[in-house]
């Protein structure tokens, strides 16, 4: 089915055959509770909550120390990478679980600026807060030239320039893929080494990042792959890229032979260089658990129903008349529909209190997020309908709906 479904009974149907349904059932999703947030935090699977009350109540209560070998926790950030591996397209030996993303994009963007010998930094300026911030930051250390570039998801040749650039797979506001692969030619073309952000591609995207010329790359597991509140980031470096790098954060953990206590700093082979200091054993063996969601799951299925589902919701908006941010083509959409109505924080209040979860984005963005794994036809439409009640009987237009959380 290539059109959107116009019916609850068309929803059903597709549910009945889906070949991810029973995936859904490896998730701890609240009765009653349809989530769709956008994607900022995935729910928690049965597996990982097991997994980290073991690891809390076994491996460290009654292992201790021990169980840096016991237990395997030494080897995990490598273990937890290769299962990542997989779903981006790359190398097993190529990924290592590591520190969070804004420390990951410094230690990727610096360590390729001595490669390239430039000295501009680039970034454009639609992208992620983050992104921009750390870009800004190695201008201010001194690392760099900062060169803000305008937005372009589709290629313009011309704004590409030698030396680093950071650059979204998706991006957080609209929802629009990058033509990785079209990047990647133009960078080879002009001498510059992207650094790619997949924290809102990993996971409902098939990424091939190896095939279409990636080199380094970074991301969040929290997101699409569910590892939990403050799960660790990961590092992709190409084996023959991260030979040629030194990471500007030489923690112990991405030292070869560490235990030898040497005063001389040798590097880790490939991306385990790129890890720094001690892991963060338990939010990782959340997120090793957690990725075994995957396990058996076809990605091409995951993004071919990640774009029929935001098809519906691209329906069922226009159908309302609302103003969408994000492309109507479902091929250049990645996970979330991104919605524009100037009393957003209010109307997503008032849907959260009916228990439909979407989230909001400043100044005036609705973002309706549709992880393959556990959201169904039903799901969107029902949200959808609740969506046209509170707009259509302006249930949002209440004071405490307008009250401003910290986090929103």
């Amino acid at each position: 089915m290539n059109t959107p479904p116009r019916t609850r009974k068309d929803c059903e149907a597709l549910d009945r055959g889906d070949a991810l349904a029973t995936v859904r059932q490896r998730f701890a999703l609240p009765d009653g509770l349809i989530y769709l947030d956008g994607h900022s935090l995935g729910p928690a699977t049965h597996a990982a909550l097991e997994r980290v009350a073991h690891v809390a109540a076994e491996e460290w209560r009654r292992g201790l120390i021990r169980s840096w070998n016991d237990a395997g926790w030494f080897d995990l950030p490598a273990r937890a990478g290769a299962k990542l591996a997989r779903l981006i397209g790359v190398a097993d030996r190529d990924v290592i679980v590591t520190d969070s993303v804004s420390v990951n994009l410094f230690k990727l963007a610096a360590a390729a600026l001595q490669v390239t010998g430039e000295r501009t930094v680039m970034v454009q300026a639609d992208e992620f807060p983050t992104d921009r911030s750390i870009t800004a930051g190695l201008a201010a250390a001194g690392l760099g030239e900062l060169v803000v570039l305008q937005p372009h998801e589709r290629v313009d040749i011309r704004a590409v320039r030698p030396g680093v650039l950071i650059k979204s797979a998706v991006n957080y506001r609209t929802s629009e893929i990058a033509e990785i692969a079209a990047w990647e030619r133009a960078a080879k073309d002009t001498g510059t080494l992207i650094v790619w952000d997949l924290s809102h591609a990993a996971g409902v995207l098939d990424l091939r990042l190896d095939k279409w010329g990636v080199k380094l790359a970074t991301g969040c597991t929290y997101k699409f792959l569910n590892g939990g509140p403050g799960a660790p980031a990961f590092v992709y470096a190409r084996s023959d890229m991260a030979t040629r790098m030194s990471s500007p954060i030489r923690g112990w953990f991405g030292q070869k032979d560490q235990f030898d206590f040497s005063a001389d700093y040798t590097p880790m082979d490939g991306a385990a260089r790129f890890a720094a200091g001690t892991p963060p054993i338990l939010s990782l063996s959340s997120l090793d658990a957690a990725l075994d969601a995957f396990e058996g799951v076809d990605l091409s299925l995951v993004e071919t129903k990640a774009r029929l589902l935001g098809q519906l919701i691209v329906s069922r908006a226009e159908d309302m008349g609302l103003e969408l941010i994000s492309p109507v083509e479902a091929a250049r959409r990645g996970g979330h529909v991104g919605i524009r109505h100037s009393d957003g924080y209010a109307v997503v209040q008032a849907l959260i209190a009916r228990g439909i979860i979407p989230d909001f984005r400043a100044p005036d963005a609705m973002r309706f997020g549709v992880a393959p794994l556990y959201v169904r036809f039903v799901d969107v439409w029902d949200a959808m309908d609740g969506l046209a009640d509170v707009l259509a009987t302006r249930a949002w237009d209440r004071p405490e709906y307008r009250v401003r959380a910290a986090v929103t």
